[in-house]
């Protein structure tokens, strides 16, 4: 897939997220995805080709920059718990909806109790 196509998965992915809002902003062309005012997901052109940039958990954001050459440390956000997906080879549809909810239930996790739209401990997990 490429860049254009991983930025349209990754967006269409965030319908079925209650309580997910997107907020453009102007100046470098950047998406940003909130719950409860924080953001889970960025869009944005690097150089040359869009990017998706995801919360991870910090063991989760190593595991997957080690398996996958399209998973580098987050553009501008702190490399330990943020990744930038490219688009590429080693990343389908499927693992960038599983990271786009990952990253909204661990924003959601952060969020005080009574403003979680989801319990995150079991929205989007498979039975």
């Amino acid at each position: 897939m490429d860049g254009q196509e991983l930025q349209e998965i990754a967006g269409a992915s965030t319908a079925d997220l209650p309580g997910a809002d997107l907020e453009h902003r102007i100046g470098p062309d950047w998406d940003l995805y909130k719950v409860g005012g924080k953001v889970f997901m960025l869009m944005t052109e690097m150089p040359g080709h869009p990017v998706v940039i995801l919360k991870a958990d910090p063991d989760d954001a190593a595991a997957l920059r080690e398996r996958h050459k399209d998973i580098t440390p987050g553009y501008h956000m702190n490399k330990r718990h943020w990744i930038t997906v490219e688009g590429g080879g080693t990343v389908d549809e499927e693992l960038v909806r599983e990271l786009v909810t990952d990253s909204y239930r661990l924003v959601v996790r952060g969020l005080p109790r009574s403003e979680q739209p989801v319990d995150p401990q079991t929205f989007g997990r498979r039975a």
